[in-house]
């Protein structure tokens, strides 16, 4: 099938008159763009249009409704800090591989805090013993436990404490307090040269945030019952550790140690047999290709055996590398701790964490949805 649909194959698949579908597509129900062959006309992402026959099958109840948004669905809380359109990531209004350009990650938590020129004091803190991730966590662990809740503070307050925690999970990946800019902080811990620091800059700004992914949503789960920004910044931590969010990095090397023994395309075409994913490839939300991966990689040459396996798996899927493997590759080049994205993807993200702890503290409300329940009914439990 296509990825693209034009307007009456779409009315047709989904029963719609055609105010509808451009209200779908207005709304961003449905991605848009125009026809090449006939720019008077559109073509619609097939993609999005079998999302919504899938929808239209299970019906219109409300708990079908909610459980399909919870997984790659609609969006199931308001949001101005980011969205994902067209093929771009934008930072309130703002292209993220334009930023990555020129911006430090400073500059980008304050656009994401909404703060105007709030200072990055840094407090030195006390950092743990231990490796990278320890310290990470343990630093949190012990801000979390100390700090006070958001509650009804002013805004300068919580600026300055979303700063002190930023600066103490840099602190804890460094090994120690520093000085400067945070991309120069980590690559002179990493012994790293100003081109090094450099795509330190790039990765981190592009990671930054990134709409309402998994550990952000545990974030806001957690912002919403009004604990401390360090609270908040650790739930989205232990979210962020699992190995089908921040733990790729791991799974995409064993994919290159197969590649490596078996070659590229034996791999790749394995993989495929077997059913199994082509890690560090592909994305849900970029069909066309990830951003953050093009604008990474325009800006150095991966190693041999990634540059290899990415014709391999091109060639034979046509899936693009995503973050994961720009992340991966740029951390392989500089010869990174094994563990640097990780701690590179949790540096940028907790900026992220931060803008949506502090936007839903403003809501006031309570994030707590309903289970729907599937378990033997009441009366039919036998008795304890």
């Amino acid at each position: 099938m296509s990825e693209w649909l034009t307007a009456r194959d779409v009315m047709l698949r989904l029963g719609l008159k055609p105010q509808t579908l451009y209200a779908y597509a207005s709304r961003g129900r449905i991605e848009a763009r125009p026809d090449e062959a006939d720019p008077r006309r559109s073509l619609y992402r097939a993609a999005d249009v079998m999302r919504l026959e899938h929808r239209k099958a299970r019906g219109r109840r409300d708990a079908a409704i909610a459980e399909d948004a919870i997984d790659w669905g609609e969006p199931v809380l308001a949001s101005a800090i980011t969205t994902v359109a067209g093929g771009r990531l934008c930072y309130r209004g703002h292209d993220a591989a334009v930023l990555a350009e020129t911006a430090r990650l400073e500059d980008v938590a304050r656009l994401l805090w909404a703060c105007g020129e709030a200072p990055f004091p840094p407090l030195h803190l006390p950092v743990p013993a231990g490796s990278a991730k320890q310290r990470m966590f343990g630093a949190l662990a012990a801000k979390a436990a100390s700090d006070g809740v958001m509650g009804a503070r002013t805004a300068r307050s919580l600026y300055l404490e979303a700063a002190s925690v930023l600066d103490l999970l840099v602190d804890a990946v460094a090994g120690g307090p520093g000085t400067g800019p945070i991309h120069a902080r980590l690559a002179q811990a990493w012994s790293c040269d100003l081109e090094g620091a450099d795509l330190l800059r790039r990765s981190l700004v592009l990671l930054a945030d990134h709409e309402l992914n998994a550990s952000t949503f545990a974030v806001r789960v957690t912002a919403s019952t009004r604990a401390s920004l360090a609270a908040c910044a650790l739930a989205g931590l232990a979210a962020l550790s699992g190995p089908l969010h921040g733990g790729i990095a791991g799974r995409l090397r064993g994919f290159l140690d197969e590649a490596r023994r078996k070659g590229a395309e034996t791999a790749v075409r394995d993989r495929l047999a077997d059913g199994l994913a082509l890690t560090g490839f592909g994305h849900p939300l970029y069909p066309d290709g990830d951003p953050r991966a093009r604008a990474l990689l325009s800006a150095f040459a991966p190693p041999q055996d990634f540059e290899d396996l990415r014709r391999a798996v091109e060639a034979a899927s046509g899936q693009r590398p995503n973050i994961d493997y720009a992340l991966t590759a740029l951390t392989t080049g500089l010869a990174l701790p094994e563990d640097a994205p990780f701690q590179i993807f949790a540096t940028a993200r907790c900026t992220g964490w931060i803008a949506h702890a502090l936007e839903q503290v403003q809501t006031g409300r309570l994030i707590r949805p309903r289970a729907r329940y599937v378990g033997p009914r009441p009366d039919e439990a036998a008795s304890p």
